[in-house]
């Protein structure tokens, strides 16, 4: 198949919500970014079929678990972007030293949001420590936006819902994130 065509499937793909193709966030940092964009699964049923994850038990026990959970975060954002009438605004962020934040979210009132997608049920100041570098290199004097640092994880019911896990950061149990993205 040539490049091309694979180009009109992925747009058709992405033309009927079945993929969600997330391009780079271009913000001059003083680094050199990564520019290949991100490629999801909208439905994450139909990710796990295509890899053959049929029950909790084998989800829990794959490899692939990260990406399914960040494609799951993925697909809740645009999901309550477009619910609110809002315009799709979904990037994501790494440079070439590997500095990687999952998402930046441009929001109202010129607030953008980095958020971090971990899998994991429980989280350590340490997983805030990517999006804490790129903020330090955001607020650079004469920066517009106003930052907010979420991260979402899998957290069980009967934790506390959200919590302060770093200095400036958030951490969310994911049912809380959607809650809070409708």
């Amino acid at each position: 198949m040539s490049v091309p065509a694979i180009g009109r499937w992925l747009d058709i793909l992405e033309a009927t919500g079945q993929v969600l193709i997330v391009p780079p966030y271009f913000e001059n940092l003083g680094k050199r970014i990564v520019k290949s964009p991100k490629l999801y699964i909208s439905d994450s049923g139909l990710a796990c079929h295509l890899l053959a994850v049929e029950t909790k038990a084998e989800l829990e026990r794959s490899p692939f678990l990260g990406a399914l959970f960040e494609g799951f975060v993925a697909s809740e954002i645009v999901k309550a972007q477009l619910n609110a009438g809002r315009r799709r605004e979904l990037y994501y962020f790494r440079d070439q030293q590997g500095l990687e934040v999952d998402f930046v979210v441009p929001g109202k009132g010129g607030v953008v949001k980095f958020v971090e997608a971990k899998a994991s049920r429980t989280v350590t100041p340490r997983d805030a420590a990517p999006m804490q570098r790129l903020a330090a290199a955001w607020r650079r004097p004469g920066a517009p936006a106003k930052l907010e640092l979420l991260l979402v994880h899998r957290s069980p019911r009967a934790t506390v819902s959200s919590r302060a896990i770093a200095p400036g950061v958030q951490a969310l149990p994911w049912r809380d994130f959607v809650r809070q993205t409708r």
